[in-house]
């Protein structure tokens, strides 16, 4: 028997050097695909080579951030340590012990050394001092108060004590009942302050009940003076602060302007708002036509209520109407170049209960919510493309339009309302997907060229590269500019320039169409648009300008 376990480790040794004979570092987890062999067999004989001088090992651990898909949770982010191994070329044989030449090398910025007692991994115990032994120590020494994770890290960093350690040590402690840990408790779960979670260690020598009391004092102790908290507390805090103060002036808080004063994203903005509403009965919303959202308190009068109202009334008419005029017009652009360039396109219809919405903006419903969107969402063009061979398909292309500057998290966006879609979503292994035949096409007036996103592994590539990747076409201002320029338009002219001058989406149309079919033109097409919509012009300009606060005549 012992023969036979003999003859499986020189085995499992010789598949392993044959594999590190690349002259190219390797992972064990490599090493267990490419072999196809159990992972604990080639950890174990790594561990032997290594200890034989038979392979170098990196001097520290390689941190690989990953994702994992776990069905309906979605991709789950974990973070693991590995060591790189590196085949041996100097070994002496007949040396053993300290005999033994303890050898060096340098490859692509990372030290491959040789077996030595210092280099073994203090998270099993068996290096010089094992980290869970010095948090360990740390908390029972300093047991007479609480400290932050982050302040334990801070504290052991001479032992290169990270907060995941931190963590992971403290886990297995407060699973033994030695130390508690405390953070901000919502309803279902329990997430870390600021400085992360509070740490202390419980007496063991007091009854159990006086020394959970205890604890929870030193943690209240800690606590006091301390802005340390959950970032959606500490949002609903300034909220409720903000609007008080615009009540106590005689004004309405706008969405807008609760969104940029918090600094975070849109989404957390609408969730903390709808906390602070639940929470304190004493704010109050009103929507104005329905849409626009704003906020005040409830010791406001009715008549400085109302003369409120309609001021902010009269601002939405101002400020969102070149706003929409802008949005509306750009999207009619880009419906008339896919007509132009794409034969057999044919648009999908709907009628709306809304009067004056135009047909050919298409309502979806969602199999659940995406963002502030809970049954519907509406993107701006369906239209489908014929077969145009015997083993082709058609095609079904859905477009989502915005003007102005588009980030990464907009993309993504418009991505979930595809996939959670009745009409353009499905249900695969791989968890919701968007269904074959169907083609999301973004169309922007710009693209923020300074973005970059950063994959698993930690490479970063342009927002363009990123929508490739997640089967989604981009359409720029830039990118129907070149077509007029191929066609012979001045580059004077821009399809932005039509947006901003043409009156609605039928002008629009109109204009792109004299321009196409009279490039040279283009620049008297677009002065008599301009002197045609002076008036326009002159009324949103107006608009735009800080309007005069508004007094009561008693």
């Amino acid at each position: 028997m012992f023969g036979d376990v003999v003859l499986r480790r020189a085995w499992t040794q010789e598949k392993l050097a044959l594999a590190l004979s690349d002259g190219k570092p390797h992972s064990s987890k490599e090493l267990t695909l490419s072999l196809k062999l159990n992972s604990d067999i080639v950890e174990s004989g790594l561990g032997r080579m290594w200890r034989s001088f038979r392979v170098l090992r990196s001097a520290k651990p390689v941190v690989c951030s990953g994702q994992t898909f776990r069905g309906r949770l979605g991709m789950i982010s974990n973070v693991r340590q590995y060591y790189n191994y590196l085949l041996c070329s100097d070994e002496r044989s007949g040396a053993s012990g300290d005999d033994r030449v303890v050898s060096s090398v340098f490859l692509g910025g990372v030290e491959y050394v040789a077996y030595a007692r210092k280099y073994l991994d203090r998270r099993g115990g068996v290096g010089e001092v094992s980290k869970a032994n010095c948090i360990r120590r740390f908390l029972f020494e300093n047991r007479d108060r609480a400290h932050f994770s982050r302040g334990v890290v801070e504290a052991l960093k001479d032992k290169e004590v990270i907060i995941c350690d931190v963590m992971s040590t403290v886990r297995r402690l407060e699973a033994k009942g030695r130390v508690y840990v405390r953070g901000y408790r919502s309803h279902d779960k329990q997430t870390p302050f600021r400085d992360g979670f509070l740490l202390t260690w419980i007496d063991e020598h007091k009854p159990r009940v006086e020394a959970l009391a205890d604890a929870v004092r030193k943690t209240n102790v800690a606590l006091e003076n301390n802005d340390s908290t959950n970032p959606v507390i500490e949002r609903i805090h300034v909220i409720h602060d903000v609007i008080v103060e615009s009540t106590l002036l005689k004004d309405l808080v706008s969405f807008e302007f609760l969104y940029s004063k918090l600094g975070c994203s849109e989404y957390e903005a609408e969730g903390a708002i709808m906390r602070a509403l639940k929470l304190y009965s004493d704010l109050r919303e009103v929507k104005l036509f329905g849409t626009y959202k704003y906020y005040y308190h409830e010791s406001m009068s009715e008549a400085d209520l109302s003369v409120a109202t309609v001021f902010k009334q009269n601002y939405v008419r101002q400020m969102k109407g070149r706003y929409n005029r802008l949005g509306h017009n750009w999207e009619a652009c880009v419906e008339w170049f896919i007509d132009l360039y794409t034969s057999g396109a044919v648009f999908q219809r709907q009628k709306h209960r809304t009067e004056g919405m135009d047909p050919r903006r298409i309502t979806l419903h969602l199999v659940k919510s995406v963002g502030s969107r809970r049954m519907n969402a509406e993107v701006d063009r369906v239209w489908s493309v014929p077969a145009n061979g015997l083993f082709s398909q058609p095609l079904t292309y859905v477009l989502e339009c915005k003007w102005g500057l588009v980030k990464k998290y907009v993309i993504d966006d418009f991505l979930e309302v595809l996939k959670w879609s009745t009409e353009f979503g499905v249900e695969t292994t791989d968890g919701r997907q968007i269904k074959q035949g169907v083609v999301g096409v973004f169309a922007a007036s710009a693209f923020d060229p300074q973005e970059n996103v950063k994959l698993n592994d930690q490479t970063k590539i342009s927002l363009a590269a990123y929508a490739s990747r997640i089967k989604l076409e981009l359409v720029s201002a830039a990118d129907l500019n070149e077509k007029f320029r191929a066609r012979g338009v001045p580059k004077e002219i821009t399809v932005q320039e039509i947006c901003r001058i043409a009156k609605d989406e039928k002008e629009v149309r109109d204009t792109l169409g004299l321009i196409w079919e009279k490039p040279d033109s283009a620049k008297n097409i677009t002065a008599q648009v301009i002197a045609k919509n002076r008036k326009v012009y002159e009324f949103e300009k107006a608009l735009e300008e800080k309007p005069n606060p508004i007094t009561v005549v008693q």
